[in-house]
C-alpha cells in the first residue's frame, strides 16, 4: 500500500481538508481525514485539456504526455483531425498506437471532416461508414469537431448520418462553429452538438452556453480567446471547461492547462469553479477513466505547494509518480513515420502572377484564427512585390498542393510584417499542404522547397540561408522530445521575428490561414476563398465586386 498525504481539494464535495490518500494497485482505497496540518503540500485532481490536436505540438503522443504531467496534465480530449486529413484511417490508428506506449489518458475522437471542405485538396476522406466503425472502438471516445456547421443547418446526409452514429454508439458530439449566434446556433446545438471551442466574444459564448452547449475556453498558442470569456467559468460553473486547441512546443515546455488554472484564479474565479472546469467537467461530459480523489477512483491527481502559486511538485496517474519538480518519468517512444507527401522541387517562376492594380488582401490577425479583408489599390498593372508593397506589409502567400503536382495558389496577405525573406510550413490546416508568406519570389521558393525536400517540416529563408525543422510524421509531428522539438521551433521562431514578422507565433498563425472554414478570407491551394458567402472569390478585387 502506498500512502500520500496532503491538504485534501475535493472538488466532487467541495471541501479541502488534510487528509491521507491509500493507494493499493493503482487505486484509492480509502481517503482518511487526518489532524489539519497548513504545513502540507494541497493534493488535487489531476488537469485535463478539453480540446487539443496534439499533432499541432509536433510531438507525438507519447512525446506530448511526457512533456504535459510536469505540469500536472494526465489527460486530454484529443482529435487526431489533423493526421486524418493527411493519412485518413491509418493516421488515427497511428496516433492510438504510439499513445498505448506511455502512462496517460488520451481520449482520441473520430474526426468528423475528412476533408474539412471540398473546397481544398486533403490526403484522404473519412466517410460516415468509416466514423461508425472508429466509434464502435472503444478507445475513440467522441466525435470530433463538426466544423460542417453549414451541412449540418443544411441537413446535409453524409453529416446527419456521422452525427447519428455518434448518438448510436451514445458519444458526444464536439461543436466548431466560429460566430454563429441567434436561431442558426440554436439550430445547429438541437442537432446534438454538445460543445464549441470556438466562440471569440462573450456575447458569443453566453448565447451557446444558454441554449445548453458546453463552453470549452481557449488558449493556445495562436488562438487566445481566454480574456473574453473567462467570466463564464463562474458565471455557468457546470457548463465550462478549458482547453488549448493547439499549442506549439516551446509553449508547452513553458507550462500547459496549469497556466490557465493561474490566470483564472488571478481574474478572482472561484477555487472550485476553476478546478471542476479542468477535471470533473471534462470527466463528466466525455465519460473520461481519470480519477477525481474519491474512494476506488484511480490514483490520478497532482500536488502543488498553495492555492496562490500552484506550482506544480508531483504528478500521479495510476498510483504512479510520473512527474516531480520539472522532472517528467515517462519515456518517449519513438514510432515508424507515415506519411503522404508526393510534391516536388518548385521555381521562382511558378510563384509569379499577373493580376489587376486592386486586389483582396486577407488581414492576419495577432492571436485569433478569423481574419479581416480589404482592398489595396496598386499604380501598376503588372505588380511585382516591391519594396511599395512590402512597405505596406502587403506580402504575398502561396498554397503548394503538397498531395501531387499542381501551380501554387497564390494571394496576398497583411499583418506579417516580414520585411525581408519567407517563412514556410507543410503544417496548414486541416488538409496541411504547404503554405508560405514571404517579401520575394525567390525566398518564398526557397522556403517552400526546404519543406518539401524534408517531406514537411517549418522552414525560414533570409534571401541567403534556409533553417528548417524537419516533421516527417505526416508533415506534422517529430520524432524528437519536446525540449529538442521546443529549441529548434524557437530558432526559426526567432529567425522569423528578425526578418520583422510582428506576430506573436509567426508559425501558428501561418497554419490557420487556409483554414477555410474560419471567416473571413483565406487560401486553399485551389484558390482564395470567402469563407463568408463560401465559395472562391478572385483576388482582383474589381472581378470580385462584379
Amino acid at each position: 500500500m502506498k500512502t500520500v498525504r496532503g491538504n485534501i481539494v475535493d472538488v466532487v464535495g467541495k471541501t479541502i481538508y488534510s487528509g491521507e490518500l491509500r493507494i493499493v494497485d493503482g487505486v484509492i482505497k480509502s481517503v482518511e481525514r487526518i489532524s489539519d496540518d497548513a504545513s502540507l503540500p494541497y493534493v488535487l485532481p489531476g488537469f485535463c485539456d478539453a480540446h487539443v490536436h496534439i499533432e499541432s505540438s509536433m510531438l507525438l503522443p507519447t512525446a506530448f504526455a511526457m512533456e504535459a504531467v510536469k505540469h500536472g496534465t494526465v489527460a486530454t480530449v484529443s482529435d487526431p483531425h489533423e493526421i486524418a486529413n493527411v493519412c485518413g484511417v491509418d493516421g488515427v490508428t497511428y496516433m492510438l498506437e504510439n499513445a498505448k506506449r506511455t502512462n496517460f489518458y488520451f481520449n482520441f475522437g473520430a474526426p468528423s471532416c475528412v476533408p474539412a471542405t471540398s473546397f481544398e485538396t486533403a490526403g484522404a476522406t473519412i466517410d460516415s461508414v468509416a466514423i461508425d466503425k472508429l466509434l464502435s472502438m472503444p478507445e475513440i471516445g467522441y466525435l470530433s469537431e463538426m466544423m460542417n456547421y453549414p451541412g449540418v443547418l443544411n441537413s446535409d446526409e453524409e453529416v446527419m448520418k456521422k452525427i447519428a452514429a455518434a448518438k448510436k454508439h451514445n458519444k458526444p458530439v464536439d461543436g466548431h462553429a466560429p460566430g454563429l449566434v441567434g436561431d442558426a446556433a440554436v439550430r445547429y446545438i438541437e442537432a446534438g452538438i454538445s460543445t464549441d471551442h470556438e466562440c471569440f466574444t462573450y456575447e458569443e459564448g453566453l448565447h451557446k452556453v444558454k441554449h445548453g452547449m458546453k463552453i470549452l475556453i481557449r488558449e493556445g498558442s495562436s488562438a487566445r480567446n481566454f480574456e473574453a470569456l473567462w467570466p463564464l467559468i463562474d458565471e455557468f460553473p457546470d457548463s465550462v471547461m478549458l482547453c488549448t486547441d493547439d499549442t506549439h512546443p516551446d509553449d508547452l515546455i513553458k507550462g500547459h492547462i496549469n497556466l490557465l488554472v493561474k490566470r483564472a484564479l488571478a481574474k478572482g474565479c472561484e477555487l472550485f469553479n476553476v478546478l471542476r472546469a479542468v477535471s470533473l467537467n471534462p470527466k463528466q461530459h466525455y465519460r473520461l477513466k481519470f480519477g477525481l480523489l474519491q474512494p476506488d477512483d484511480s490514483a490520478d491527481f497532482v500536488v502543488v505547494d498553495d492555492l496562490q502559486r500552484f506550482n506544480v511538485l508531483e504528478t500521479y496517474i495510476g498510483g504512479e509518480k510520473v512527474a516531480e519538480r520539472g522532472v517528467s518519468y515517462l519515456r518517449h517512444e519513438t514510432t515508424e513515420p507515415i506519411n503522404n507527401f508526393n510534391a516536388t522541387a518548385k521555381t521562382p517562376a511558378d510563384f509569379r502572377v499577373p493580376h489587376g492594380n486592386d486586389i483582396r488582401i486577407i488581414q492576419a490577425i495577432d492571436g485569433q484564427l478569423i481574419t479581416e479583408s480589404f482592398d489595396f489599390h496598386f499604380a501598376s498593372e503588372t505588380v511585382p512585390l516591391n519594396n511599395a508593397l512590402v512597405a505596406n506589409d502587403v506580402l504575398k502567400i502561396v498554397v503548394v498542393n503538397r498531395y501531387s503536382d499542381a501551380p501554387p495558389a497564390i494571394a496576398f496577405i497583411n499583418g506579417f510584417g516580414l520585411k525581408r525573406g519567407a517563412i514556410a510550413s507543410s503544417v496548414a490546416h486541416d488538409s496541411h499542404n504547404v503554405i508560405a508568406v514571404g517579401t520575394d519570389d525567390e525566398s518564398i521558393c526557397e522556403a517552400v522547397n526546404a519543406v518539401i525536400r524534408h517531406k514537411g517540416g517549418l522552414a525560414v529563408c533570409d534571401g541567403a540561408n534556409t533553417e528548417s525543422l524537419p516533421l516527417p510524421v505526416a508533415g506534422l509531428m517529430s520524432l524528437d522530445d519536446a525540449k529538442t522539438v521546443g529549441e529548434k521551433y524557437e530558432v526559426l521562431d526567432r529567425q522569423a521575428k528578425a526578418l520583422g514578422c510582428t506576430l506573436r507565433a509567426p508559425f501558428m498563425t501561418l497554419s490557420f490561414m487556409a483554414l477555410l472554414v474560419i471567416p473571413k478570407l483565406k487560401l486553399s491551394d485551389k484558390g482564395l476563398f470567402d469563407a463568408v458567402s463560401f465559395r472562391f472569390t478572385p483576388v482582383d478585387a474589381a472581378a470580385a465586386v462584379g
